[in-house]
């Protein structure tokens, strides 16, 4: 199973369509504490409609709690400071693609810690910083269900 991670989510719209994406794709989604809202908020479950409930969901209050718990072989953190693409990531059953929050990303700390496993979305733009964040998960996650042959 593909495993999605948002480290501090900020935005409840952004996390409740990451959230329907991850069931349409068949993913596991990780929240990482603190979030820049509540687990009940209105627009979480708005933007996840009438799938939230069915979506595999698991919370976290650290990064470091979620490293104990999942204990991920397998691991490829998102950021618009990377240089590899994202289509490099060495997609395998089990991988844990990690995502920042939505103004500022992943912390400098955790990219230094894990720097071999960072990769980016290249943009076609130098008008832009980065792409939203349920697109860039939506992009990444079924560039994994391709390569992973899900279809």
């Amino acid at each position: 199973m593909i495993n999605i991670v948002l480290v501090h989510p900020e935005i409840p719209n952004n996390t409740g369509n990451i959230g329907r994406l991850c069931l349409g794709g068949n993913a596991r989604l990780h929240l990482i504490k603190p979030f820049g809202f509540e687990l009940d908020d209105k627009r979480l479950k708005r933007a996840g409609l009438d799938y939230w409930p069915h979506i595999d969901l698991c919370v976290y209050n650290s990064f470091e709690e979620f490293y104990n718990k999942t204990k991920p072989k397998s691991m490829a953190f998102l950021s618009s400071k990377a240089t590899k693409r994202y289509t490099q990531i060495p997609f395998k059953d089990e991988v844990y693609l990690i995502f920042g929050k939505e103004s500022s990303g992943l912390d400098a700390e955790l990219l230094e810690q894990y720097k071999d496993l960072v990769y980016t979305i290249p943009l076609m733009s130098d008008q832009i910083r980065s792409l939203n964040l349920a697109n860039a998960v939506a992009i990444t996650l079924y560039e994994a269900n391709r390569q992973l042959n899900n279809f």
